[in-house]
């Protein structure tokens, strides 16, 4: 059970820390609206992460006796899936930007006596609405889930006592998108600004993908 629960952890902010568009909403939504409303929606992160580790967990654990005659080819691929994750992330952290042309004036231009507010139309100005919201943003990425079901299938070994197991395993998943969701959500202009930026985008994809590469490796070693 701690081991599921440890490698829920370490998986959990494997697929957490890189800093994408999820993470500058919920920034954005913090500093207009409320930190109650920022944390709403990294929690509405923390909980997709954790349907997403449940639902691998669970498969995972009910096919790992039929399984089990390839366990070893079935670790090859799953590190193999890990390591192209990996190498996937590590390579748009580290690509050039994009060129980005500057907008028209029509396109800056307001009617007099009007203003622009950033993602007003998105009406996520509750907690309710941005969990909501949020969730669903989360959900539509299947690449958690795949990131998820490689590493249950390569890592069998953590949830060989089932359910529990698997429990164990999906709640340090949240825990641990939770926590990181959080600390960008109240984060401020000091810290969420600098996740958010270039620099901190580009940081925080490197490490990611440093860890789930040395899942990858724990996958292959078995340990």
């Amino acid at each position: 059970m701690i081991g599921a629960f440890l490698a829920g952890l370490v998986a959990g902010y494997g697929v957490a820390i890189p800093v994408g568009a999820i993470a500058i909403l919920i920034l954005g939504l913090s500093a207009r609206t409320s930190f109650r409303v920022g944390a709403a929606a990294a929690l509405g992160v923390a909980t997709a992460d954790g349907l997403y580790a449940a639902v691998a967990a669970l498969g995972g654990a009910a096919m790992a006796s039929g399984l089990a005659p390839f366990a070893a080819p079935l670790r090859l691929v799953a590190a193999g899936v890990l390591l192209a994750l990996a190498c996937l992330t590590a390579w748009r952290a580290l690509r050039p930007p994009a060129t980005t042309h500057p907008p028209s004036p029509s396109a800056t231009t307001h009617p007099p006596g009007t203003t622009q507010e950033p993602g007003a139309r998105g009406g996520l100005d509750t907690p309710v609405r941005a969990f909501g919201a949020v969730l669903a943003l989360t959900l539509l990425n299947p690449a958690t889930v795949v990131y998820f079901v490689a590493l249950v299938l390569g890592r069998g070994d953590v949830l060989d006592s089932g359910p529990p197991a698997a429990a164990a395993f999906t709640l340090g998943v949240f825990l641990a998108s939770a926590s990181w969701q959080v600390l960008i959500a109240g984060g401020g202009s000091l810290i969420g600004r600098a996740l958010t930026g270039a620099r901190g985008r580009r940081v925080t994809a490197l490490l990611s993908s440093v860890i789930i590469a040395a899942l990858a490796v724990a996958t292959v070693l078995g340990v």
